[in-house]
């Protein structure tokens, strides 16, 4: 996959990551990597929560610090609280991180 192809940039404090987010999903899972029509990349993502007093996106922080190994503490949501388009900051070595979310998203 192209390194333009991916909707995480390594930072210097770690990544920052672009999600489209899919609350109430049945599953907290993270399902790949999608091209919207802009061409941006962004991670798909599903909970079970349901879109109500930050739930998901509580839930959001917590699958994507399982994903990336690290405490929930070191994820943070930038923007996009209200929206299904979010970014997010995950604090640590950025190559790392980068590379247990290609993992999980099964990028080779």
């Amino acid at each position: 996959m192209r390194p333009s192809a991916v909707p995480w940039t390594v930072t210097p404090a770690g990544l920052t990551v672009t999600v489209r987010l899919t609350p109430r999903g049945g599953r907290d899972a993270i399902d790949g990597i999608d091209a919207r029509a802009d061409g941006r990349c962004v991670l798909k993502a599903r909970v079970r929560a349901a879109a109500t007093e930050g739930e998901a996106n509580a839930a959001l922080v917590a699958l994507l610090a399982r994903a990336a190994a690290v405490p929930p503490r070191s994820v943070a949501l930038v923007s996009g609280t209200t929206a299904r388009i979010k970014r997010l900051t995950i604090a640590g070595h950025g190559p790392t991180l980068a590379a247990a979310l290609e993992k999980a998203c099964g990028v080779s």
